[in-house]
Order: C-alpha cells, then sequence, then structure tokens
C-alpha cells in the first residue's frame, strides 16, 4: 500500500490496480485545519486505489473519513462531526475543457483532465473541503425571533408573513362579527 502523496501516472500500472493511503500526522491536520477554516481536525484518512479505465483513463476509488470541528453557525460554539464519504475521480486522457463565457459545467462532476501526476494531498483537502458542513449547529442552538417595530405600532411576526396568515385574521374577525 502506498502513503506516497503524489502517483505519476505513467508508474502505475495497467493492469493492477494501485492501493494508497494517506493519514496526515498532527502538523499537516493543523496546516489544513487552518487553510480551511476549521477549529479542529481529527482521524483524517483517505484510502483507495487508483486503476486503469481503458487504455488512457484512470479511475481513482477512494474512502475518506475525518472528524472536524467548526463554529457553530449561531453560537460560534465548537460542534463535531463525523466525515465518512466516498470520493471517486475519472481521469480522462482526452478531456476537452469547456470553452466560452458561457460554458456549461459536466453533468458528471468526477470527470478531470488526466494530469502526468495524481497529487493526492490536494484531493484529500478539496474532498474534504466539499464534505465540510455548511451550517453546523450546535445541539439546542436556534436564532429564536428578532422583532422590530417603531414605538407604539404592532410589530409584524413571522406567523403574520406566512401566506395564510391574512385568512386566519379574517377568520378571526368573522367570528367575532359572529
Amino acid at each position: 500500500m502506498s502513503t506516497l502523496t503524489a502517483l505519476r501516472v505513467a508508474d502505475l500500472s495497467p493492469h493492477h490496480p494501485t492501493p494508497f493511503a494517506l493519514q496526515p500526522q498532527a502538523p499537516a491536520l493543523r496546516a489544513i485545519a487552518d487553510e480551511l477554516g476549521l477549529l479542529g481536525l481529527r482521524k483524517l484518512r483517505l484510502e483507495g486505489t487508483v486503476e486503469a479505465s481503458g487504455k488512457r483513463d484512470w479511475r481513482l476509488r477512494a474512502t475518506l473519513g475525518a472528524t472536524v470541528v467548526q463554529p457553530c453557525v449561531i453560537t460560534l460554539d465548537p460542534v463535531t462531526t463525523r466525515i465518512d464519504v466516498p470520493v471517486e475521480r475519472l481521469y480522462l486522457a482526452r478531456y476537452v475543457d469547456p470553452d466560452g463565457e458561457e460554458a456549461e459545467m459536466p453533468e458528471d462532476d468526477r470527470i478531470e483532465p488526466l494530469p502526468e501526476t495524481l497529487d493526492l494531498d490536494a484531493l484529500l483537502i478539496e474532498a474534504l473541503a466539499l464534505n465540510l458542513p455548511q451550517y453546523p449547529r450546535a445541539d439546542g442552538a436556534s436564532l429564536g425571533e428578532a422583532v422590530f417595530t417603531e414605538p407604539g405600532e404592532t410589530p409584524m411576526r413571522d406567523e403574520d408573513a406566512r401566506p395564510f396568515a391574512g385568512l386566519s385574521a379574517l377568520r378571526d374577525q368573522l367570528k367575532k362579527d359572529e
């Protein structure tokens, strides 16, 4: 099992999968956490294989595992999340980069151009960044309701902005009139 962080495509066996495993140590974990704006990063691991896919293309299949600590979006308290996700890339020798000002994104987001060297460190950081919770929230944290109005006026609440809030007010008025 390779512990190298870069694999030269020319050195890969077209007949057998090439296994790899990356498990960065403490200094690298701190650097990655700083780069991604995390409070902490533990147990980061990317493990998988690279194998030929046809005559000139290559497929990378791996599993990313990490324990991340992020600030809560409401309270800024630390929120710990466990990430375990599959990672797959298909490196194409004849990749055509979309040109033009309004190029469409390819449907398959796993496809990338075939580089001379597969940078597993960069792949690890990219996969981690793509799988981080966007809005981590601590248990029990909620925004509540902010109410603003001029003095002497009745404040508008979230309930009043709902589509059927006017109907409930009308119903209450009709009951009162009866």
